[in-house]
């Protein structure tokens, strides 16, 4: 998990190289090149980037967890 600095830092360094994955990486050392361009495309969008992650819904209800239980 990286913090919304690091994220920031990479976006900006991605879009200052002229959108060269590699580059990018190897400069920083991080993140995957998947990941960069999710945060790339997320920045693109939404101008800013979230600060923490985001919750996922549950997998199974509070319904389904009470019968596996029982």
């Amino acid at each position: 998990m990286y913090s919304y600095a690091d994220r920031i830092r990479a976006v900006e360094l991605y879009v200052k190289l002229g959108r060269r994955v590699k580059a990018t990486i190897r400069q920083l050392g991080y993140p995957t090149k998947n990941a960069l361009k999710a945060w790339c495309r997320e920045f693109e969008q939404h101008r800013d980037l979230r600060v923490g992650c985001a919750a996922k819904a549950p997998k199974y209800s509070e319904a389904q967890k009470q019968a596996a239980v029982e």
